[in-house]
């Protein structure tokens, strides 16, 4: 059995798909939380690589380079989070809460087809990365619309959420991630520490051609800012995990922020991710292990806020995003 992060005490939804969706559902509407998926270990990375490149082979090097990201985190966990956040969201709605991943199991496809196969007429489906980008969001879209049959014919109406990336419950819940942690490390440090708040990059040119990714991230860091009480000059902003393709990737990047930190006197540096709603590798290796390592090299100490994983908060703003598509749905 895979070791769960939630601990010995919990129940395993990554390695069992363990939910506890209500009895007495509705006969008309259900929930489809839409993720990334990752492999539950290293020996897992090639066929899990084939998926997010569509097949399109990559070199050894690389593949080897993400199998041993992988083997120093142990596993990624982001299908326990992401089960164990559907279903909070199940109980909280007392709905039925699917999940689809894009690149690992649980597949989207398998989840279209558990929904039609309980005769759902209606699906609102929400992508767990709050900005909106073609390349996330837009992916996922493509994924639920082509379904198990890939003929595009859904067999429900699907109400598809573009973007919550301003959802207030979902900045408090970051917010409430980002005191905690940043007033602790602040103590360590013994001054106040600069805040890096952190998105995924994507591609120059899908920003270029008009994607809101860009804007909403940088938004999304804006309120959690406010919120958190933050002044203007107590945060900056960075693109990470920079894709390893050719072309050009959107920053600036974590590694010329902190060096630009340490030029201004900082001496420690606390990353927050406002891009992503639980752990895995772009947190457990980049932030735990690369950044980290990068930071100690420049002499600065790194420490990040705790990531929402099973934040009641987080749970909040997912049932005020579905509550809110119900009640302009109708019937």
């Amino acid at each position: 059995m895979t070791p769960c992060p939630l601990g010995p005490a919990s129940q395993c939804y990554c390695a069992n798909r363990v939910s506890s969706f209500p009895a007495a559902e509705p006969a008309n509407t259900a929930v489809l939380l839409l993720a990334h998926g990752s492999p539950e270990n290293p020996d897992q990375i090639p066929e899990f690589l084939s998926y997010v490149t569509g097949g399109r082979p990559l070199p050894q090097t690389v593949v080897e380079e993400i199998r041993h990201r992988y083997s120093l985190i142990g596993f990624s966990p982001l299908p326990c989070w992401t089960l164990l956040q559907a279903d909070q969201l199940s109980q909280s709605l007392q709905m039925p809460v699917f999940v689809g991943m894009r690149n690992w199991k649980p597949f989207i496809a398998d989840a279209v087809k558990a929904i039609a196969s309980k005769g759902y007429k209606r699906v609102i489906a929400i992508c767990l990365a709050p900005q909106n980008s073609r390349t996330s969001v837009g992916l996922y879209r493509s994924s639920v619309s082509s379904d198990a049959s890939g003929d595009g014919n859904l067999p429900f109406e699907m109400d598809f959420v573009e973007e919550w990336h301003d959802q207030p419950l979902l900045v408090k819940a970051f917010a409430e991630k980002l005191r905690a942690g940043w007033e602790k490390a602040s103590a360590e440090n013994g001054a106040e520490l600069p805040v890096i708040f952190t998105a995924h990059s994507v591609p120059q040119r899908t920003i270029t051609e008009g994607d809101p990714y860009e804007r909403q991230s940088k938004e999304t860091a804006e309120l959690v800012a406010k919120e958190a009480g933050l002044a203007g000059e107590d945060w900056t902003f960075a693109f990470q995990s920079q894709g390893m393709s050719g072309g050009q990737w959107i920053g600036p990047t974590v590694e010329d922020t902190i060096r630009n930190l340490k030029a201004k006197g900082h001496r420690g540096v606390f990353l927050h991710p406002i891009g992503f709603l639980c752990d895995h590798v772009e947190v457990l290796y980049d932030i735990d292990i690369a950044f980290k390592h990068f930071a100690e090299k420049e002499g600065m100490r790194l420490w990040r806020a705790e990531s929402l994983n099973g934040s009641k908060t987080l749970t909040a703003a997912l049932a005020e995003v579905v509550s809110n598509r119900v009640k302009a749905l109708g019937p």
